[in-house]
């Protein structure tokens, strides 16, 4: 039996990582402020329940959530990319009260890694 004929027609889109968050003025500070992504929506079900945000900066989308099923906090996302020292130097110069990231020479390649207010990172690297 050829898998050639039980995958034919499967295609799969880019995958949109979900990051779990608790507050939503240190989200916005940190992912719109300090990352530069844009908010593409946002949902709540009524007024007082949690926030679902979907945010996107250059090609890079991530959904942020409230919801306590969501995500497990404490995440990493590997992000690969190009011109990872225009981003590093971009960061720099905003002087974020919490972290000025480095890029560090891994086997795999240069990473920049930035860590949210809940404890998930973002691992940007360029091969």
């Amino acid at each position: 039996m050829s898998t050639q004929n039980t995958t034919q027609g499967i295609r799969f889109d880019k995958a949109i990582p979900i990051l779990r968050m608790f507050d939503e003025a240190k989200a916005r500070e940190f992912y719109l402020d300090f990352l530069g992504f844009r908010v593409e929506f946002e949902h709540r079900f009524e007024a007082g329940l949690p926030l679902y945000l979907g945010i996107n900066r250059d090609g890079l989308q991530l959904h942020l959530s409230e919801h306590h099923g969501d995500a497990c906090p404490g995440s990493t996302i590997f992000v690969p990319m190009h011109n990872i020292d225009l981003l590093r130097d971009e960061l720099l110069g905003k002087r974020y009260g919490y972290g000025r990231p480095q890029i560090v020479q891994q086997g795999w390649g240069r990473v920049l890694e930035v860590h949210d207010p809940f404890g998930n990172r973002i691992r940007f690297c360029q091969d």
